[in-house]
C-alpha cells in the first residue's frame, strides 16, 4: 500500500471512530483532501483511491489541475479569502466554495457562474475566534450575508465554515466548533436550510466532529507536511 492510500485509510478511521463517538454514521462526515502546493500527480493518486473531493486555495494553482486532471471525476472547493479578480476562474472552474465574508464576493461569483452549470455549492465564514488575522464574518453578522446569498440564483447556500484559533485544550476547540453549529442552528431557525458544517482538519477532526462537522478539511494527515502554507 501506497503513502497516501494508507494515509487516506488512517484518516478515514480517524473519521470513523470520532462519528462512532458522536452516535453519528462515517458516512454523515465529508472528506474534503487539501491539495493545496501538491502536484497533480498526487491528486491522482488520491483520486485512484477512491477520493472525490479535493481543496485548493490559489485560484490559478487549482484550475491547472482540474484543467490537467478534467478526465478525472473531481468535486472541486475553493477554500480561503477570495480576491475579487479570481471569482471568474473560481466560478468556472470549482464546485464549492468555502468562505464567503462579503456580499459583494458572493455577488461577482453569482455573475461569473455560467448558466449551463448547477449553482455554485457556497458557505459562509465566520470568525468564530475573533482573531484579528483570520477571515470570515464575526458571529451576529451571517444572517444578513446568508440573506444577501439567498437572493442570488447561481449560488446555492449550504451552511457554514470556520477555521478556528488553535488551542491545546480539546474543551477549547470544541467550544469554538459548537458555536459554529449553534450559528448554523440559528440561522436554519429563521427559514434557512442549511446542511453543511465545514469544519475541523488534520489535529483538530475529532473535535469537529464530535461538535456536528458535516465536512472535515484534510491536507497534512494525506499528503504530508508542506513547503510552503500559502
Amino acid at each position: 500500500m501506497g503513502i497516501i492510500a494508507a494515509n487516506l485509510q488512517a484518516v478515514h478511521g480517524r473519521i470513523a471512530r470520532a462519528a462512532s463517538a458522536a452516535g453519528r454514521s462515517p458516512d454523515d462526515v465529508a472528506l474534503v483532501a487539501v491539495s493545496k502546493t501538491f502536484p497533480a500527480a498526487l491528486v491522482a493518486e488520491a483520486h485512484a483511491c477512491g477520493q472525490r473531493s479535493f481543496g485548493e486555495n490559489q485560484a490559478q494553482e487549482g484550475v491547472k489541475k482540474a484543467t490537467e486532471l478534467s478526465h478525472l471525476e473531481i468535486l472541486w472547493h475553493f477554500i480561503g479569502p477570495i480576491q475579487s479578480n479570481k471569482t471568474r476562474l473560481i466560478a468556472e472552474c470549482f464546485q464549492w466554495v468555502h468562505g464567503i465574508e462579503r456580499e459583494k464576493i458572493a455577488g461577482r461569483l453569482n455573475e461569473a457562474r455560467p448558466a449551463g452549470l448547477p449553482p455554485l455549492e457556497v458557505c459562509i465564514q465566520i470568525n468564530v475566534s475573533g482573531e484579528p488575522s483570520k477571515s470570515g464574518v464575526p458571529p451576529g453578522s451571517e444572517a444578513a450575508l446568508a440573506e444577501a446569498i439567498s437572493r442570488l440564483p447561481r449560488l446555492r447556500l449550504r451552511g457554514l465554515m470556520a477555521i478556528p484559533e488553535p488551542a491545546a485544550d480539546p474543551a477549547s476547540r470544541r467550544r469554538q466548533f459548537a458555536r459554529l453549529r449553534e450559528l448554523k442552528d440559528g440561522l436554519n431557525a429563521r427559514g434557512f436550510a442549511l446542511d453543511t458544517l465545514s469544519m475541523g482538519m488534520s489535529d483538530d477532526m475529532e473535535a469537529a466532529i464530535l461538535e456536528g462537522a458535516t465536512m472535515v478539511r484534510v491536507g497534512t494527515a494525506i499528503f504530508g507536511s508542506r513547503k510552503s502554507d500559502r
